[in-house]
């Protein structure tokens, strides 16, 4: 008697789908038959994205859940342009602010999605000294150099390469930084991975070597507002940040070199609180600022599983969480966005329409002892490892 006739005799009051059980766990089943009817849960799909005024082709690619959740990257850039996840009524919806022209994107802009290097945030007038030898950035945010100069990774054509394994979809870039540009030391080739799973994780693993003796703080610019209304404002998001300590800043916006307790002050997020309730609060630290534009010093002890970031709207029901293994995260509540800037739908993006959360190394490292050090040498591997998780509290 075959396979087939052994498992339906007996059982003919069972459904198809317990007789599919029951074959499976034959050890006779055909094996080949069973991974032929395995389907990929999370695909990536490719297409043409436009050309830039240089003449450089730009690739877009679409990674895609079984669970509502879309990401879209362009190899401009690194930048996530758009990204799709349900509400509590399974609504899939836009979170992130984005363009619609590749044009737009080579436009100065608010590094909307983009991937950040050589140095993300700030490094204290241009300039930084390794071995004895001072090294001189662009400035581009005067006195200051800002998120590895106005060329940095965000402005930059990225390789792409597609990994898929079925329960993920990987889309893994590449970009060879040669030694001198922007001003940094080093031919420096970076990989940075961003893969989609099928609970709605997004996670971006960083990862570079060099050949000379540089710094290197890479980070993700995407801006996040869970209501998909970019009308609104994230006054009325809710955000939990697992630290004890801020990274207070000059007038320039230069750490001081001391770290500030939150306790008693408007930064104190450690129980989850509105983003509006203190914004306003007259206080130096959010002066110089205009609002939140901090680094945060975590509370980390499980490094990569530790939820050191959570936002929640209430409305949307969307919840964001982030895990990471770097020492901070720089949270900053679009204080600079003015209504200059085209949405998708055709209004602007208003003062605080998207909220940013980027996990790095703290500010001015290279030029700070005491903060942890962001040197890297010669024969080591820089990696680190950021996740986004979305779900929805109904």
């Amino acid at each position: 008697m075959n396979v087939l006739k052994r498992c339906i005799y007996g059982i003919s009051l069972f459904s198809l789908a317990a007789i599919s059980v029951q074959c499976k766990n034959d050890k006779k089943m055909d094996k080949t038959t069973i991974s032929s009817d395995k389907k990929a849960t999370v695909t990536i799909e490719k297409s043409s994205y436009g050309t830039t005024s240089k003449g450089e082709k730009i690739d877009s690619y679409k990674l895609k859940n079984q669970n509502g959740m879309e990401v879209d990257i362009i190899t401009f850039g690194g930048i996530i342009t758009d990204l799709k996840v349900p509400n509590k009524e399974g609504v899939s919806e836009n979170v992130v602010t984005g363009f619609t022209s590749l044009q737009q994107y080579e436009k100065e802009n608010p590094f909307f999605g983009a991937l950040i290097g050589r140095f993300g945030n700030r490094i204290a007038k241009g300039k930084f000294t390794l071995d004895g030898k001072e090294y001189q950035l662009a400035i581009n945010n005067t006195p200051n150099a800002l998120h590895g100069g106005p060329k940095g990774f965000f402005k930059v054509v990225w390789k792409a390469d597609e990994v898929k394994s079925g329960d993920t979809a990987s889309l893994k870039l590449s970009y060879l930084s040669k030694d001198m540009e922007e001003g940094y030391p080093g031919n420096l080739q970076v990989y940075v991975t961003y893969t989609l799973t099928n609970d709605n994780q997004l996670e971006v693993l960083y990862e570079a070597t060099t050949d000379k003796k540089t710094v290197v703080n890479l980070t993700q610019h995407t801006y996040f507002n869970l209501s998909a209304d970019f009308s609104k404002t994230i006054l009325d998001h809710e955000l939990t940040l697992n630290a004890d300590k801020i990274v207070p800043v000059d007038a320039t916006l230069i750490p001081t070199g001391k770290l500030e307790d939150v306790s008693h002050t408007p930064f104190d997020f450690r129980t989850p609180k509105l983003i509006g309730k203190d914004i306003e609060v007259k206080n130096e630290q959010l002066e110089r600022g205009k609002g939140y534009d901090h680094c945060w010093v975590l509370n980390n002890p499980e490094k990569g599983k530790t939820i050191i970031a959570k936002v929640y709207h209430a409305p949307s029901g969307r919840i964001l969480e982030v895990t990471t293994d770097e020492p901070g995260i720089q949270f900053y509540s679009g204080n600079f966005l003015d209504g200059t800037l085209p949405t998708r739908t055709g209004g602007t993006y208003a003062h605080r329409t998207g909220l940013c959360l980027e996990t790095e190394h703290y500010p001015d490292s290279p030029n700070q002892k005491d903060f942890p050090t962001t040197v890297l040498n010669p024969g080591e591997n820089y990696k680190t490892k950021t996740t986004f998780k979305f779900s929805v509290k109904k």
